[in-house]
């Protein structure tokens, strides 16, 4: 079925999509997995050395959880993700002014960082980005996102991925792969998974009228 999909003539799709002839997305080179420089922003599992000046024992080592968060003294529950480090140190800086500390003055540098990430979305209980740690598959990535919403349309989950500058899209079918009907497939860091019905499903619109009943995932290179 997905080979005749992928010799079908490329005028009846969308100019900017192009059917692969494969039931697997390429995997990235180097190039794709490292990050783009950009101002660091604090995630999931980093290693963050805080430091009150003056104050001994509020300075310590702390490394945030999956959610990006980690407890601190005296104020409890921290949320970084998202956070650069100077924003953080200003964060902690007001709430140890507030009842526990004259004048506080915090420093936050990361000490260790898991680089490698993995944006799940869509309907999912807790869309984010999450460390790929050792070799996820693509139900382990939506398990660590909390798992699928109860409503959510597990015949369409897309994973995008950027392999030497073209930009890939794969459909996966969540049910079939649970059936054993086909792989569960690699995820690597910098890929975007979707789950459910969303713009990123519409992509395939125009091949799945024509081939409605997929048994392979179906691969299309979304961005030349």
């Amino acid at each position: 079925m997905l080979g005749g999909c992928a010799s079908a003539p490329l005028a009846s799709l969308d100019s900017a999509v192009q059917v692969v002839p494969s039931t697997e997305l390429p995997q990235p080179d180097t190039a794709s997995l490292s990050v783009p420089s950009r101002p660091y922003v604090i995630g999931p599992l980093d290693k963050l050395s805080v430091r009150v000046f003056g104050v001994e024992e509020l300075s310590l080592d702390v490394q945030t959880d999956a959610g990006g968060r980690f407890s601190y003294p005296l104020i409890g529950e921290v949320q970084a993700a998202g956070l650069q480090p100077s924003d953080l140190a200003r964060q902690i800086e007001t709430r140890l002014a507030g009842n526990f500390v004259r004048n506080p003055q915090v420093t936050v540098n990361l000490t260790e960082s898991v680089s490698s990430l993995v944006t799940v979305d869509g309907q999912v209980k807790q869309p984010g980005r999450f460390p790929v740690i050792g070799n996820m598959t693509l139900m382990q990535a939506v398990a660590v996102a909390g798992g699928n919403s109860e409503f959510a349309k597990l015949d369409d989950v897309v994973v995008f991925r950027t392999v030497d500058g073209k930009r890939y899209a794969g459909l996966y079918n969540l049910r079939a792969i649970r059936r054993g009907n086909y792989a569960d497939p690699q995820i690597y860091g910098n890929d975007v998974v979707v789950v459910g019905d969303s713009q990123a499903r519409r992509l395939f619109n125009s091949i799945l009228q024509a081939t409605p009943l997929l048994t392979a995932p179906l691969i299309i290179l979304a961005q030349n």
